[in-house]
């Protein structure tokens, strides 16, 4: 089968993508990708991993219309224009369209086709945007509307023939709010491939820098909705007991001002590395040098419903984790038990938890081997494609 995937980003820099394209191509099917370059200069073609991958120009001007997408419709009428070209290009049996972004304008360009189309929701983004800093601007409020964006996710929740969500939980959610059948929904969580944890080089400078350290990691997006405050609002505490304590934060945000004068409110600059932005390929690194994990997500609709993808990369290498107890974390460190539970935005149970890890090397070493076990059988992109590969197979 010839598959379309629709992206309205640039590639190859989401992992999912990449995760669902590489199980689908194994079942034999062929991955056509339709993806974004925000510069002119680019490759326009070119196979990466097996995935034809096939660039359109957006300027930043009209990727910021994305915003507005489901109030005014200058977006899917330009989008729209490139995908019915994507499409004619490449004699496509099948849509699979990623995220609810692009998803008006996919459907509007299939108006001239009638090929059967696949809506794959990375996240609960109603829900998630409520949070955006732009949203919540003066004249995001004006302009842009959370509420019209799950009236769009309903409406094409409808007219797609299967959806695909990241969690049980998420599947759960949607089938009870929309009523539609659930053998229309396909679970894929957000999990890592075998290559991640078996086919990585260690980064000598990064495992030397923290060898004399406790370190804490946190993989990802730095925003306020993501926790980090709880965390740095527990170091004061933390290193009365753990002398050489170290957080270290590889990702950011425009959250990323707000947490380093936190920081230097309380005198624990020292203790903590904001390290931005790195490149995937120094993640395995980074967690080989820490001792724990943590995602303390905030509690919200969103956060409940799906994973972040910094857990099963901190599983897969071995290091346990901490998190906050979300209704997903929750879920998935009680059925495999790879780590402690803290109550969300709660300093003084996070310090509990933390601490309990620290004090216990034996319970460490426990689960990191049921991290390990628990990807190596349950949960890698082998495992966890099997609903969708079936899905497509039929």
């Amino acid at each position: 089968m010839r598959i379309g995937m629709i992206l309205d980003a640039p590639f190859p820099t989401d992992p999912r993508v990449r995760n669902e394209s590489s199980a689908l191509i194994n079942s034999g099917n062929e991955i056509f990708l339709f993806c974004l370059s925000y510069e002119k200069e680019f490759v326009k073609r070119e196979i990466i991993n097996g995935i034809n991958v096939e660039r359109f120009y957006c300027s930043r001007i009209t990727y910021k219309l994305s915003a507005l997408v489901y109030s005014f419709p200058f977006y899917k009428w330009i989008m729209s224009k490139k995908i019915k070209k994507f499409i004619n290009n490449n004699n496509l049996d099948f849509l699979h369209v990623h995220d609810l972004q692009i998803a008006s304008s996919v459907f509007y360009a299939n108006s001239s086709f009638n090929l059967s189309v696949t809506l794959d929701l990375h996240e609960n983004r109603p829900e998630i945007m409520k949070f955006y800093k732009h949203v919540n601007s003066v004249i995001g409020k004006l302009f842009i509307s959370p509420s019209k964006w799950k009236i769009a996710e309903e409406k094409y929740c409808k007219m797609a023939n299967s959806i695909v969500v990241v969690t049980d939980l998420a599947k759960k959610e949607l089938i009870d709010r929309i009523k539609i059948n659930k053998d229309r929904v396909v679970v894929f969580s957000n999990s890592v491939s075998k290559t991640f944890y078996s086919d990585f080089k260690l980064d000598k400078n990064i495992i030397n820098k923290y060898s004399d350290s406790f370190v804490l990691l946190y993989l990802g997006n730095t925003s306020r909705r993501r926790g980090l405050e709880t965390v740095l609002k527990s170091i004061p505490e933390i290193i009365k007991s753990i002398s050489n304590f170290k957080l270290v934060i590889v990702g950011s945000s425009s959250y990323d001002n707000e947490l380093i004068n936190i920081a230097k409110f309380f005198n624990i600059s020292k203790y903590v590395d904001f390290e931005g932005w790195k490149n995937e390929n120094l993640f395995p690194s980074y967690i080989k040098a820490a001792q724990i994990g943590i995602s303390p997500l905030h509690s919200n609709l969103h956060h409940d419903t799906t994973y972040a993808n910094k857990l099963f990369q901190y599983m897969s290498l071995g290091c346990p984790v901490i998190c906050s107890d979300v209704k997903a974390q929750k879920a998935l460190l009680e059925s495999y038990d790879v780590g402690l539970l803290f109550e969300s935005e709660n300093s003084l149970d996070l310090i509990e938890k933390l601490l309990k890890l620290y004090l216990d090397e034996d319970l460490r070493m426990k689960l990191s081997e049921n991290c390990i076990h628990a990807i190596e059988n349950h949960l890698n992109n082998d495992v966890i494609s099997k609903s969708l590969v079936k899905y497509y197979d039929k």
